[in-house]
This record gives C-alpha cells, structure tokens and sequence, in this order.
C-alpha cells in the first residue's frame, strides 16, 4: 500500500530514490554535502547508523521540514568497510576480496516528522555470500561501469552484478541501498 503522504529523501542514490517512491505518494530529493569521516575505533557495523543521523542533522539544519527520510549503506568484509571504489583498481581489488566470500551490508536510515517531532533511527542487516569470480568475470563487469557508484563495488539489481550473489540472507532490498519493509513501518511511526 502506498502512504498517502510527502516524504524528502536527503540522498542522491538513484536507487533509494526509486524503492522510496514506490511506498510514498509523492517524493522530492535533496542533495546533501556531509562528511562521511568516522573514527576508527567505532564498530564498523555502527558506521551506517552514524552517518544516516549525520545526514538527517544535516537536512534538518537547512530547514527542510515535514517527513525526512536519510540513509547510508556500507559493506563490511571480515571487519572491513569497503566503500565505494575510486578507480579501476580498487573495484577490481574489493571484488577480488568479496570473491567466495559473506559479507554484510548495513544500511542505517532516519526519518523525522518535524511536524510532530516523531523520529525513527534504525539499521538493517542483509548477509550476502558471493560465488568464486573469475579474473574474466570481475573484468567484464568493471568495463560496464557500474562498479563506481556503490558500496562493495556491485549492484544486486543489476543483471550482471546480480550474478555474483550466490545466496542472501534478509533483505534484498537493503543490499540495493534502502530496507523498504523497515522504512515503510517507520513512516507508518512517525506519522501516527
């Protein structure tokens, strides 16, 4: 069922963008400029979390009222964050190490109703265990491109990229970039 309501998503993923607006009547989008720095010492899969309530503060402090929805996401290898990969090298590095591997994607999300001072902040979890790649594999899906915008370097909603997920434990959503069920349920909170 789609939520009869507005909803400003402070982030510039094109596909947040697209799983929030099918759940919400109408969506705009703000462009954030945030520093996504955090301290070594604090635990990775508390990284997310930490970054989404940054980006909220941040929409918040611009004025933006009404409902506010913020998120980040960040694969975590073996106590590792990969982030996503500058350059050739670094896809080709971050898919080699992912290669026969689980990892955790987390996404940390915020929503506020200013309105009413309602505010959700949460994370969501999603275990993905990924085939042994080829050097042949791992070339070709870089020379399509899609590895430089994303988090670990792949995309599940990507045919090829989607390929590479052996198994998922949770939501498929999550590892696109935002855990529609969650989202969803905290729109429903800070509404009421």
């Amino acid at each position: 069922m789609i939520l009869d309501i507005k909803v400003t998503l402070a982030s510039g993923s094109p596909r947040r963008k697209f799983l929030l607006s099918q759940i919400v009547r109408e969506l705009e989008t703000i462009s954030l400029d945030v520093d996504e720095s955090f301290n070594d010492s604090t635990p990775k899969k508390e990284v997310a979390p930490l970054l989404a309530k940054r980006k909220m503060e941040a929409a918040l402090a611009m004025g933006k009222e009404g409902i506010i929805v913020t998120a980040d996401t960040i694969v975590v290898l073996e106590d590792k964050i990969l982030n996503k990969p500058a350059d050739e090298k670094e896809a080709r590095l971050m898919l080699q190490m992912l290669s026969g591997k689980k990892h955790t994607v987390v996404t940390g999300f915020s929503t506020v109703n200013t309105n009413n001072g309602k505010r959700v902040d949460s994370a969501v979890e999603t275990l993905v265990q990924f085939t042994n790649l080829t050097e042949d594999e791992i070339t070709g899906y870089i020379a399509t491109g899609s590895p430089y915008d994303k988090a670990g370097g792949y995309a599940a909603q990507e045919g090829y990229g989607s390929i590479f997920m052996e198994r998922i434990e949770g939501c498929f959503y999550n590892v696109m970039g935002l855990p529609t069920n969650a989202v969803y349920r905290a729109l429903k909170e800070v509404m009421e």
